[in-house]
């Protein structure tokens, strides 16, 4: 199937519709992404990037995701050394070859 005019017509209008939709967004923006969380939609990033301005809500949220993110980490370090696989043994020291 060849392209044809109208092909290329809906390709420009649907990247002008893009592009006026992200502009829109972006000019509201604090808005669009407060209504989207009180329709219980988060979106990582999007929350306050300073710490000075979140509720005490979204600091216990960021303090439990943090350590439940350190006990990860300490709990893969613990194991790594544990599942090394077995080599060959050390060579004992033996009389050297003259």
């Amino acid at each position: 199937m060849p392209i044809t005019s109208q092909h290329v017509t809906g390709l420009v209008v649907g990247l002008g519709v893009a592009a006026a939709g992200f502009y829109l967004y972006k000019k509201n923006q604090k808005e669009v992404d407060a209504w989207l969380e009180s329709q219980g939609i988060h979106f990582p990033g999007t929350s306050a990037s300073d710490a000075g301005s979140m509720t005490l809500e979204e600091l216990v949220r960021q303090k439990e995701r943090l350590e439940d993110l350190i006990a990860e980490r300490e709990a893969a370090a613990e194991q790594k050394p544990l599942t090394r696989k077995a080599g060959p043994e050390k060579r004992q020291a033996g009389p050297a070859p003259a």
